[in-house]
């Protein structure tokens, strides 16, 4: 065993160097499943940063199906997100060079759906009672502001995309009940932001497509709503901040109801569009991610009991999961653990890593894992943080006692962000809001 050297805070030398934090790393993106096979975007710095869908099969074999020359990435709202969807092995997507939308069947080069126009597209799913596929688009051909709106855009066509929702400044979520007679969406208006206020409305479809009825089921100016999903049984959930927290609900018999009500965030900032955090096992079980004093856990939801079961899991960042009936895959990260893509296996609890950011892996000796801390701030408030305590497996500090006799020691720990969300964010709000009139 080598002895440490002892030597004061800010001297020691470190393996973790500029080039290899900048180096050879893939962004993972946009986990999506389609029966058996597993799909996500990879955005490669080392090709311009070009966004590739990739997929792995049940075999096991992992290939790209984004061809060179095209890049699944859509520019709606410029931040992006819900580049690509699939369905049994047909993927659509938008591709950053013209915003077109493009259909590729496996195996085979992309086609495009739509036409060349100055129209943007994301968030879509598969209509497969209507062979087509239902959007956001965002429309820049004419004056002035981009014009948002909901459309169907017909698989056997080159048309633009026909309206079914429109009306109001911003749309996200368009998503149909199993049996495809219903649509929910998000939709909100300046001056706000997606986790300011949305609603959440239903409505009917009609055999062709048309939006017949519909009505406001949640949300408003000061209500945040997140990721409605359809269940199995087809009954709506959705994320709420109602009470102040990102909490999951459901819309059954014309009625909202909390299914676990809790101080802990199951939603998050709606940046980008297609972001997931809760999925369906079957009608009576949910897989869900939830934020709970600066860190990330998974657990199972029983829909009958409202019973929530924490998955011991070695990752402390979960986002985009995704759920079948005997996997739950995720992208998962923590202070040691590299961010990746990985596949739980729901009977068994086996883990498994698909995918890896990065290959070359950081001796856990030289990191230093974060401890989540609290201290009282202004107005007799709480503010929440990481402590990260120096730590090098190759050097240790001057003792107390030397330091004090000789002067050397200065503490450098370091303090992170602000762990997200830990009193609730619209409480948070409210009180910047406040803070502005008072001065």
């Amino acid at each position: 065993m080598v002895t440490p050297i002892i030597s004061p805070y800010g001297s020691w030398k470190s393996p973790i160097t500029a080039e290899l934090v900048a180096g050879a790393e893939v962004g993972l993106e946009q986990v999506r499943l389609d029966g058996d096979d597993i799909y996500w975007i990879e955005r490669r710095a080392h090709e311009g940063g070009r966004k590739v869908i990739v997929r792995r099969s049940s075999d096991g074999r992992v290939t790209d199906i984004t061809p060179a020359g095209f890049n699944a990435r859509t520019r709606v709202h410029e931040y992006g997100g819900g580049d690509y969807a699939v369905l049994n092995g047909r993927v659509i997507f938008s591709n950053f060079t013209d915003q077109r939308l493009y259909l590729q069947e496996l195996g085979s080069e992309p086609k495009p759906l739509t036409p060349q126009a100055a129209q943007r597209y994301t968030d879509g799913q598969f209509d497969r009672s209507r062979n087509s596929f239902v959007c956001v688009r965002e429309d820049h051909s004419g004056p002035g502001e981009a014009v948002n709106s909901i459309v169907r855009v017909d698989l056997n066509g080159s048309d633009d995309g026909t309206t079914i929702v429109s009306g109001n400044d911003f749309y996200s979520s368009p998503r149909l009940s199993p049996d495809g007679s219903r649509l929910a969406w998000l939709t909100w208006n300046h001056p706000n932001m997606p986790w300011d206020g949305t609603e959440l409305w239903v409505g009917k479809l009609s055999k062709d497509g048309v939006v017949t009825e519909k009505e406001k089921i949640a949300g408003g100016n000061d209500e945040s709503i997140f990721q409605p999903e359809w269940s199995p049984d087809g009954i709506l959930y959705f994320i709420s901040d109602r009470t102040g927290w990102w909490n999951l609900y459901r819309w059954r018999e014309n009625q909202v109801e909390p299914l676990c009500p809790m101080n802990a965030e199951f939603g998050q900032p709606q940046w980008v569009f297609g972001t997931s955090l809760y999925g369906f096992v079957s009608e009576n079980r949910i897989i869900c991610s939830y934020s709970k004093n600066g860190r990330d856990y998974l657990a199972t939801l029983d829909t009958a009991t409202r019973a929530l079961k924490m998955i011991d899991l070695p990752f402390t960042t979960i986002s985009q999961v995704r759920v079948a009936a005997h996997c739950v895959v995720f992208i998962g990260a923590s202070a040691t653990e590299t961010t990746s893509i990985i596949s739980l296996d729901l009977a068994t609890d086996k883990l498994e890593v698909l995918r890896r950011a990065r290959e070359s892996a950081v001796d856990a000796g030289y990191i230093a894992p974060p401890r989540a801390i609290e201290f009282p701030t202004e107005r007799e408030l709480t503010a929440h943080g990481y402590f990260y305590s120096p730590r090098n497996r190759d050097y240790s500090a001057l003792t107390r006692s030397r330091c004090e006799l000789r002067g050397q020691l200065r503490l450098q720990p370091r303090v992170s962000r602000a762990a997200q969300r830990p009193m609730g964010h619209r409480r948070r709000r409210r009180l910047r809001q406040r803070r502005a009139l008072s001065r």
